[in-house]
């Protein structure tokens, strides 16, 4: 883990929220970190990935997704 001070996070939603209440939000502002939680417990858990870590895995997620 690191050392990570939160407050200076800045949250959005997962571009890929259909608005049914199951999103995601991500914080990639921090520099050595990316922070993701769950959008309807924000005072719960939140995971952090490096961010080539996290890069590659949402690379994953548009590589696997259908074209509109």
């Amino acid at each position: 883990m690191y050392d990570v001070n939160m407050s200076s996070a800045r949250w959005r939603t997962s571009s890929r929220s259909g608005g049914n209440g199951n999103c995601v939000e991500v914080a990639d502002n921090l520099g050595a970190v990316v922070l993701v939680r769950d959008s309807k417990d924000r005072t719960g858990p939140v995971l952090e990935f490096r961010p080539a870590t996290w890069a590659a895995f949402a690379m994953s997620l548009k590589d696997g997704m259908p074209s509109a």
